[in-house]
């Protein structure tokens, strides 16, 4: 017996499909009423005009603040609290002792567990206030009364990777917009000719976790972090060729900006097209502005020599805070260094020997970050700058086995400090217990520190949200506290 041929409608397809489409277009509609309701629609197109329309335009922030910009120190590995700005005298009088029965529930990270150290180099007050800093930052001990020390930071992570990237973003998961760019997201940039959001890497290498730390995320990625190289070129294929000029490469962004302008006329959203044509833009106009703006040899020479530009071990770091005093200058929003790149030891990560490498690497970076907190108070930047310095977690107080020099990693208890803009001179804020194991009084969350630095921008950070995937998603989720006893 032969099977019949199905019967199809003038549109190729059975009745039973069409049954099942109109069904479903039933449904499309009803869901499509109800996201109306619930002002989705609205809240995308408003994202989309934004995106369209000059994103990095400066706005208004929440409320007055002094703050026009940041400029985070960021300590790639991890220095150790009790050995840098958490003085621990009650180390010296256990020192070479086991851990107390009490503090056992700590994780070691599956690293060995050996005796409890002292701070490997003296502390000592700086300035009025009388703050104790260690003798890996001497330069720095001296401008003690710009300090808000926040002794109590704890984190969610052990690993370096997932750490910094909390650090950053919020989260330990990648795929979140990182700090800059909500502050970027929320304030635009005063200078539309150079990136908002500059992140400037260790000549070693980056963070383990790579580009994450700076990126955008899921907004547009007119906010993620412009990479600036430390050293030749700050920024690689910036120069068109040699053979057109200015004029000609204008007549092709123009004639380019036509084609996506009527291509985004017929399609909705287009956020990330929209991204890409300020992308080029930004870049033409960085070939005139961006070249002056890392032009060191337009600074004197005394202020060169106070950076310890030319000099050994701090050329290198020297120049990436100068290079992020110039761009706050100019207008620049965000400006991020790292000091510490690669793995191990050309980081903080002092598994082997805090001693050789805080030694190291406070060498590298002392000058510069007192050369950068007396260069822009003398400027009268400090007073719209704010400064900040820390690592992903801090480091624990004891070794790493009898006889092993170095600490392991401590994200319980560790030390992040704040100076210019908005913040309290010479203080100290919370404690960590007698060992300087972990936070116990103050205590401060990585979601603290993200909201008080955007607060010290003028942004609230439950109000400073972006739509996605159905929800509104904001920096600090639905945690975080301003430190108010750090703020003047």
């Amino acid at each position: 017996m032969s099977k019949q041929p199905r019967k199809l409608f003038p549109c190729g397809t059975t009745r039973r499909e069409f049954v099942w489409e109109m069904g479903v277009g039933a449904a499309g509609l009803a869901l499509t009423s109800l996201l109306s309701e619930d002002q989705f629609f609205e809240r995308h197109a408003c994202g989309a005009e934004r995106s369209a329309t000059q994103p990095l335009a400066p706005r208004a922030p929440h409320f007055k603040t002094k703050a026009k910009a940041c400029i985070f120190l960021t300590m790639n590995g991890a220095p150790s609290q009790v050995d840098t700005f958490d003085y621990k005298p009650v180390l010296e009088k256990y020192g070479g002792k086991p851990l107390p029965q009490d503090k056992k529930y700590i994780n070691s990270g599956g690293r060995k567990v050996g005796y409890l150290t002292p701070a490997w180099r003296k502390f000592r007050p700086g300035g009025k206030s009388g703050l104790l800093i260690s003798d890996y930052f001497p330069k720095v001990r001296e401008h003690a009364d710009k300090l808000a020390v926040i002794k109590s930071c704890h984190t969610d992570s052990h690993a370096h990777g997932s750490a910094l990237v909390a650090m950053n973003t919020g989260k330990t998961f990648i795929g979140r917009p990182s700090l800059g760019a909500w502050a970027l997201y929320g304030l635009g940039t005063e200078n539309q000719s150079l990136p908002g959001y500059v992140v400037i890497l260790d000549k070693r290498g980056g963070p383990i976790s790579g580009q994450p730390n700076w990126a955008s995320g899921f907004m547009p990625s007119t906010y993620a972090g412009t990479l600036f190289r430390p050293v030749g070129d700050p920024i690689l294929n910036l120069r068109g060729p040699q053979h057109m000029t200015r004029a000609a490469q204008r007549e092709q962004l123009d004639l380019l900006a036509k084609l996506n302008d009527q291509h985004m006329a017929s399609r909705a959203g287009g956020e990330e097209l929209a991204s890409r044509i300020q992308s080029y833009e930004l870049a033409y106009r960085m070939q005139a502005e961006a070249p002056d703006a890392v032009d060191l040899s337009r600074e004197t020479a005394a202020t060169q020599a106070a950076y310890g530009v030319g000099q050994k071990p701090t050329d290198e770091f020297g120049r990436n805070c100068l290079v992020a005093r110039r761009l706050v200058e100019r207008g620049v929003r965000f400006v991020q260094l790292y000091s510490g790149g690669g793995h191990l030891e050309d980081t903080w990560d002092a598994h082997e020997s805090i001693e050789k490498n805080h030694g190291k690497h406070g060498a590298e970076i002392d000058q510069p970050i007192a050369a950068l907190l007396a260069d822009l108070e003398q400027r009268g930047l400090l007073d719209s700058t704010l400064v900040v310095w820390g690592g992903e977690f801090g480091r624990m107080p004891f070794s790493e086995g009898k006889g092993a020099p170095g600490r392991n990693h401590n994200p319980y208890g560790f030390c992040m400090w704040f100076a210019g803009a908005g913040i309290q001179g010479g203080i100290s804020y919370g404690e960590t217990d007698d060992f300087g194991f972990e936070a116990v009084k103050d205590r401060v969350h990585l979601h603290d520190i993200h909201a008080t630095i955007l607060h010290l921008l003028g942004l609230d950070h439950e109000q400073l949200t972006y739509f996605h995937q159905g929800r509104k998603e904001s920096l600090t989720d639905v945690g975080g506290q301003v430190i108010r006893g750090i703020l003047s």
